[in-house]
C-alpha cells in the first residue's frame, strides 16, 4: 500500500504538470500580453506622435472643446472622457463597447479613432482583462490566476528539499535534458516566487476587484466606498464650465483625471481626481457634481481612507507598474514573461521524462 504522504506528493505532482500544461498556457498568454501593456502609452504616441505634439489649454479652454466632443456623432456611445494631461493633451474618451476617441482639446475635433476589433493594443487589453470574451472571460481569468497561484505554491513544495540543500538544488545544469529543464524550471520558479506571487495575486484581485475592496473594509469595519447619490435625470446638457470650476475648487490641489458622463436615470456628474500622494495614475478620489447646477454634492478622498480602503486601491497600481518607476516597469514586464518560461520548460521537463522512460 502507498503511503499517504506519497501519494499525496504523486497527486500534487499530477496536478501541478496538467494544471501547467493546460491553464497555465492561458495564464503565460495573459501574462505575457500584461508585459506589453505596460508600456501602452508610450506605444500609443509613439504610433500617433501627433496625439502628444499638442499644447494643453486651458480649463476654460477644455470645457469649451468637450462641449463641442459631447455635442458630435461620437459622444452617443461614450461612458466617459480622460482629461487631457501633459503626456496626453487630448480627451480620450472611452465608449461601452471598448472603441476609444481622441478629440483636440482646443476645438474638440475628432483626431483618432481606435476600434477594439482593429487595433492591436485595445485587442490585447481586452484579451488580458476578459479573455474577448467580456464577463464571463473576467471570471474565467480569476479562476486561471487562482489555479497559476498553486502552481507556484505547489511547485515551490514539490521542490523543497531541507534548508541546508535548497541553494544546491537551484543549480543550473546543462544535461542530461531532463536535469537540464528541470533545473532551469526550478530555479527561475523559486528566485522568481515572491515577483510571480505580487504579479499574479494583484492581477487575481482585478478580476474581483468589487468584492475585494468591499471585503476589506467590511474585515476592518470600515465604510463602505462612496455611491454617488441619485439626481433628477437632466433634460438638456450640463454647463461644463462651471462644472469643471466646481470640481477645481473643490479639489484646487488634485489633478482633475477624468468625468463620467450622468445617465439616463441621473444628472449626477462623477469626477475622477487624483490627490496628492496616490499611486493610482488616474486617483481613486472622487467629487459627485449635480449637473443642474454645478453642485459638488459628495464625494470620496482617497488619501483618508482606512487601511482597508488604502490596500485596495493600492493593488492596480502595483499590478500596472503605476508605482515604482521604470524600475519597477522593467522588473513586472521581465516577471509577465515568465509563466511562459516555465511553461515552456515544464513542458521540456515533461516531454523529455517521458522520453527517457519510453
Amino acid at each position: 500500500m502507498t503511503p499517504r504522504p506519497r501519494r499525496f506528493r504523486t497527486t500534487l505532482k499530477t496536478l501541478h504538470l496538467w494544471l501547467g500544461l493546460s491553464l497555465g498556457l492561458l495564464l503565460a498568454l495573459v501574462t505575457l500580453s500584461g508585459s506589453v501593456l505596460l508600456w501602452e502609452q508610450p506605444l500609443l504616441v509613439a504610433g500617433h506622435p501627433e496625439l502628444a505634439a499638442r499644447p494643453l489649454p486651458d480649463l476654460a479652454t477644455q470645457a469649451r472643446s468637450l462641449e463641442v466632443v459631447l455635442a458630435s456623432k461620437e459622444a452617443k456611445g461614450l461612458r466617459g472622457l480622460s482629461l487631457p494631461d501633459a503626456g496626453l493633451p487630448v480627451w480620450e474618451a472611452q465608449a461601452r463597447g471598448g472603441d476609444r476617441y481622441y478629440f483636440d482639446a482646443t476645438t474638440g475635433a475628432l483626431l483618432l479613432t481606435r476600434h477594439k476589433s482593429g487595433d492591436g493594443l485595445l485587442t490585447l487589453l481586452d484579451w488580458h482583462t476578459h479573455l474577448l470574451t467580456g464577463e464571463v472571460g473576467e471570471t474565467v481569468l480569476g479562476v486561471v490566476a487562482f489555479a497559476g497561484l498553486f502552481m507556484l505554491f505547489s511547485g515551490v513544495w514539490l521542490y523543497w528539499p531541507g534548508r541546508q540543500r535548497a541553494l544546491k538544488h537551484l543549480k543550473p545544469h546543462a544535461n542530461p535534458p531532463v536535469l537540464r529543464w528541470a533545473s532551469f524550471h526550478r530555479a527561475v520558479g523559486v528566485i522568481a516566487l515572491p515577483l510571480l506571487i505580487v504579479m499574479i495575486g494583484t492581477g487575481t484581485t482585478m478580476a474581483y476587484r468589487g468584492a475585494v475592496r468591499t471585503g476589506l473594509a467590511a474585515a476592518l469595519g470600515e465604510k463602505a466606498p462612496a455611491k454617488p447619490p441619485k439626481t433628477a435625470p437632466l433634460e438638456g446638457t450640463p454647463d461644463w464650465a462651471a462644472v469643471l470650476a466646481a470640481a477645481r475648487a473643490a479639489a484646487p490641489d488634485a489633478e482633475l483625471t477624468r468625468v463620467m458622463l450622468p445617465g439616463k436615470d441621473s444628472g449626477t456628474i462623477v469626477m475622477r481626481v487624483r490627490r496628492a500622494g496616490e499611486w493610482n495614475l488616474a486617483g481613486r478620489s472622487t467629487l459627485f457634481i449635480d449637473g443642474h447646477d454645478a453642485a459638488v454634492i459628495g464625494g470620496e478622498d482617497a488619501t483618508k481612507l482606512g487601511t482597508g480602503g488604502r490596500l485596495a486601491n493600492a493593488l492596480f497600481p502595483i499590478h500596472s507598474a503605476a508605482v515604482g518607476g521604470i524600475t519597477w516597469r522593467v522588473v513586472a514586464c521581465i516577471t509577465g514573461l515568465l509563466p511562459m518560461f516555465l511553461l515552456v520548460t515544464g513542458f521540456l521537463f515533461w516531454r523529455a521524462r517521458t522520453r527517457r522512460r519510453s
